[in-house]
């Protein structure tokens, strides 16, 4: 596993570890700005992983592709990156 990977596999373990926090916090009625800090500090999480993730891919994935002279393969991987982006700026 790359280094990349590895640090995005530790924000997806934190934002685990938080989550039941959070599920613990909601369970014993604690303060609901509390419970929103905590919510807010997993998404955070989620969205730095989902950047390294996308960087990881743009950087190998994606150059190997758009450097090959599969057109088809270029297209693919333009439509998944769009698609994506669609679905996160949601």
């Amino acid at each position: 596993m790359t280094k990349e990977k590895q640090k995005t596999l530790i924000n997806f373990k934190k934002a685990n570890s938080s989550l039941s926090k959070i599920i613990k916090m909601l369970e014993d009625d604690k303060y609901c700005i509390s419970i929103m800090q905590q919510n807010l500090a997993v998404i955070g999480l989620l969205r730095s992983a989902h950047q390294m993730l996308m960087e990881n891919h743009l950087n190998t994935c994606f150059a190997k592709a758009v450097s090959s002279k599969n057109n088809k393969k270029k297209q693919e991987m333009t439509q998944e990156i769009l698609k994506v982006t669609k679905i996160y700026n949601k």
